[in-house]
């Protein structure tokens, strides 16, 4: 890609641009003019604004201020950039961070084609063309959450290029990629811009030697333009024979004198026994070998350099060689000793960092520092001074009080750098340390690194990806699919290959390996996707036919959005199982265990009478089923002592005299004393209570003709709910607990995981608009919540003996319209919340208050007064409350709804409607 630039007019004109993020300014005044039709490199620091100039060219930002006009489009106009999306392709930064882990290759590709608009048999063949081009072909089945690290930025490239853009661009593709899927990937890009010429390419990178096979280059520091020229004329101007050197004369010169070289001084063996043995190491995780028969040995003071494939098992041999992972097989030795994972005293003597940030983004520099020390036991005074110096060796004063949520990549990693030396290590094992890291960064860190093996002699192990740096190291392994291809000097391994240099030995090496397997995947991959595709392929090419047909374009995109959703949710059986599971097993708990019916009340007697009469009355509570005597008290203290431990929650207390008094014709107070503790329960035990002292009182009325007589018998009579049973109740109101809850949960991660993740970047930088993806993400979950209500309906009918008197299709309308309300609801939630587990939270809160409280469930909402009775009315529960209680007990009908099926259907829209306006097109 370094050919001339062709003297086009200016494809992009970028003037007076500023972005700030808060307080911080990503782009200072930014103006610059780069031409069309060609390849532009964007080089510079980490956290100088490359993504975010990348990001607003593409139009997934928003322009703040400034003018940005974009092969012809006004960025900042709306119109103009929805226009203009069709024509761009973005690929964020991050590996593979705009696929879907739980789709397969094609699904991913086809994913994106759909969004853009293509026909079945257009997509089919430019997706295997893509394949074809870029060595997928053999893994159309496989899931993208199982790719390594270059397959996954190739099918990452295959979703941008599937719609044939006039605009292609590239954030840091090849970030953690190893040399051979790099060369892989930028003679994909070669291709394709010789076959569509016309095609204006810009790419930011970390690798200088990438930057030289752009026609253009635009460098930048701290928010502005350093230069932005022809590579060629680049090097002219810094009078460089390198860009990496050209860049680093462009830097102000307190960032040139930190990037200056350095001399590596040759090692001495110090002697003693190695730091570091592995002997037949392997890992299986399953049926899959991560690991196999590895083996070195590495001597003290060593720089050790692991080298190696995406997903070849380096990341896993180094957590066997801290103890974070047991070994399969084989041993793995530490200072001649056999770690394990319980032997914390080697441990100690080892400094870890991860190819992940592994602090808390919580907590500042200086506290991370802190805890880490105190992890290590390191004593308090101490550990202050350990955490100065840190501070100080690594240049992190000017952050020391930030978090580092807020640092740049390149900080962040110095950080992680400064935390596993904390202690002092004797060995200290790096996980691709500077990835993603700009030259001047990289270079301070092999200074420390270089100092701390030289002068320490502290054994360094290190995996890169970076040639320049796995040169600088004394001995290098070169590993592929878990096992170890080579092991020697940089010098040997060159010599051995007859390679120019380093990236081309281990190119070379890599490429031997790959034939064997390549030749294997070949031969059985193909049939299995056919097969695999026939019947989900077909169905989903005859509905976006349908679709297209009634719909336009519009339908099939909001489809596109709906069939991704949906095959996520069938592949991850824990949500599945979540949402067709949980709803039932809340029923059958809920609607079981909460009873208000009283059975069984343990009562006592303290009788002071002890006559036939009195007996009599204790025998009216005997002889009910709502009640259960125990052993009779001896004294009032007794008897308030079991009311306040529990052991009863009714008491008689008759006087003496009683019987003497009802003979009299006088009126005996009998004392009933009833734990209040639970106030619903106590209120029924006093009505349950009443009615077996009325009943007493009119028999003993008719028997005693000279008593007083009571005129009339009242004998309660219920219309509904004749049995008068807690879970014939409780059900019609659990049934609509579920479907708030969990439905509503489920959806409120859509979105939420989106942004978390960064796939929501393929809403931003595709044509298809905010109604047509919420739309889509809703209608899985409308289906799975359908789903769940007819399993509930059955389960409440069928297994638990709930009859359904009313009208099965007046519930099922009710039913549907109130899983439209409640998943609107949760996508509603999801675009305002940042977390997935604010989502959670938030959800639970928002939907347990009112529907417990304020819906019906435990008592009419019609009772309700006040705020309380509008909090009622603002939210679906109580609404559909109405409906399943109507159908289940009243034997209602679908007339009888009128009201509550335009309320359902208004919460419906009006949620949708709230969530369209508060999702934005655009990144902040």
């Amino acid at each position: 890609m370094s050919e001339a630039a062709p003297h086009n007019p200016p494809g992009i004109r970028v003037a007076g641009v500023t972005h700030r993020y808060g307080s911080v300014t990503a782009l200072a005044d930014v103006t610059l003019d780069l031409p069309a039709g060609t390849t532009i490199g964007l080089v510079g620091p980490d956290g100088v604004g490359k993504s975010t100039l990348l990001g607003l060219i593409a139009g997934v930002r928003r322009l703040q201020s400034g003018r940005l006009d974009v092969l012809g489009a006004d960025i900042g106009e709306r119109r103009a950039r929805e226009a203009f999306l069709p024509r761009v392709a973005f690929m964020p930064q991050g590996l593979g961070r705009n696929l879907y882990p739980a789709l397969s290759v094609w699904e991913n590709i086809d994913f994106f084609a759909r969004l853009f608009g293509m026909d079945a048999r257009e997509r089919d063949a430019r997706i295997q063309r893509l394949l074809d081009a870029t060595g997928l072909a053999p893994f159309p089945d496989r899931a993208a959450g199982h790719l390594s690290g270059g397959m996954k930025q190739k099918v990452s490239l295959c979703c941008a290029l599937v719609h044939d853009p006039d605009l292609l661009i590239l954030d840091e593709p090849t970030t953690g990629v190893d040399p051979l899927s790099r060369q892989q990937f930028w003679t994909l890009v070669d291709q394709l811009r010789r076959e569509r010429p016309t095609m204006t390419v810009i790419v930011s990178t970390a690798y200088m030697e990438e930057a030289e096979r752009f026609a253009w280059l635009v460098a930048m520091d701290d928010g502005k333009v350093l230069i932005s020229d022809q590579t060629q004329k680049v090097l002219e101007r810094t009078h460089a024979t390198s860009l990496e050197a050209a860049y680093i004369s462009l830097l102000p010169e307190g960032k040139r004198q930190a990037a200056s070289g350095f001399v590596i001084p040759p090692y001495a063996n110090p002697g003693g026994p190695p730091a570091i043995e592995a002997a037949h190491l392997t890992r299986r995780f399953g049926s899959f070998t991560a690991v196999s028969d590895v083996s070195f040995t590495i001597s003290r003071g060593e720089i050790f350099g692991f080298l190696g494939s995406n997903g070849c098992g380096k990341s896993t041999t180094m957590k066997m060689l801290t103890g974070l992972l047991d070994a399969t097989s084989g041993t793995a030795k530490l200072f001649g000793e056999q770690i394990t994972a319980g032997d914390m005293q080697t441990r100690m003597r080892i400094g870890y960092m991860s190819q992940a940030f592994s602090l808390y983004e919580e907590l500042t520099v200086r506290q991370n520092l802190m805890l880490q020390a105190r992890l290590y036991r390191i004593p308090a005074a101490q550990a202050a001074q350990r955490v100065a110096q840190a501070i100080e060796s690594f240049e992190l004063g000017a952050c020391a009080d930030v978090s580092p949520a807020s640092l740049p990549l390149g900080i962040r990693q110095r950080l992680q750098l400064a935390a596993a030396c904390i202690n002092n290590p004797e060995i200290l094992i790096l996980d691709e340390p500077t990835s993603g890291v700009d030259p001047a960064a990289r270079d301070m860190f092999w200074r420390h690194l270089i100092c701390l093996s030289r002068q320490d002699h502290v054994t360094i192990f290190v995996s890169t990806h970076f040639m320049n740096e796995a040169a600088r190291c004394d001995r290098i392994s070169l590993m592929h699919r878990g096992h170890v291809l080579a092991v020697g000097t940089p010098a040997e391994l060159v010599k051995k290959r007859s390679a120019p240099n380093l990236e081309a030995a281990f190119i070379a090496y890599l490429q031997d390996a790959e034939v064997a397997t390549d030749a294997q995947d070949h031969a059985t991959a193909p049939a299995r996707h056919s097969a695999a595709r026939t019947w989900w392929h077909a169905l989903g090419g005859r509905l976006a036919a349908r679709f297209g047909a009634v719909g336009g374009a519009w339908l099939p995109r909001a489809w596109a959005f709906a069939r991704r959703e949906g095959v996520e949710l069938l592949r991850d059986r824990l949500r599945l199982t979540f949402a067709l599971i949980g709803p039932l097993i809340l029923l059958v708990v809920a609607a079981s265990s909460i009873s208000f019916d009283v059975e069984g009340v343990r009562f006592t007697v303290d009788d002071h009478d002890r006559t036939t009469i009195s007996r009599d009355l204790i025998d009216s509570f005997r002889g009910s089923t709502y009640f259960h005597e125990l052993a009779p008290v001896a004294d009032a203290d007794a008897l308030d002592r079991d009311i306040r431990n529990g052991r009863v929650q009714l008491a008689l207390d008759i006087p003496a005299g009683f019987a003497r008094d009802l003979e009299a014709g006088r009126r005996p107070e009998v004392g009933v004393i009833i734990d209040g503790a639970v106030p619903f329960l106590a209120a029924n035990v006093r009505a349950y209570v009443t009615g077996v002292l009325a009943g007493y009182a009119a028999t003993l009325g008719r028997e005693m003709p000279r008593g007083a007589v009571i005129p009339i018998t009242v004998e309660p009579r219920f219309s509904y709910n004749q049995e008068f049973r807690s879970i014939y109740a409780m059900t019609p109101g659990v049934i609509m607990l579920a479907l708030i809850l969990i439905p509503t949960m489920l959806t409120a991660l859509g979105v939420v995981r989106e942004k978390e993740v960064g796939s929501i970047v393929n809403l931003y930088a595709s044509p298809a608009s905010v109604g047509q993806y919420l739309m889509g993400k809703q209608a899985p979950y409308v289906a799975l919540a359908t789903i769940s209500y007819f399993m509930l309906v059955l389960v409440a009918v069928v297994v638990m003996g709930v009859p359904l008197k009313g009208s099965l299709l007046a519930l099922s309308v009710g039913g549907v319209l109130f899983v439209l309300s409640a998943t609107g609801l949760g996508l509603l939630i999801s675009t305002f919340v940042s977390s997935q587990v604010a989502a959670i939270f938030g959800t639970s809160i928002i939907c347990l208050i009112p529907a417990v409280n304020f819906s019906g469930l435990l008592y009419p909402a019609s009772t309700l007064t006040g705020i309380s009775r509008l909090v009622g009315l603002g939210f679906p529960a109580t609404w559909y409350q109405l409906i399943s209680l109507g159908c289940f007990t009243k034997g209602l009908g679908v007339a009888s709804f009128g009201p509550m099926y335009l309320a359902l259907g208004g919460f419906g829209a009006s949620y949708m409607l709230a969530a369209r306006l508060l999702l934005k097109k655009q990144e902040a």
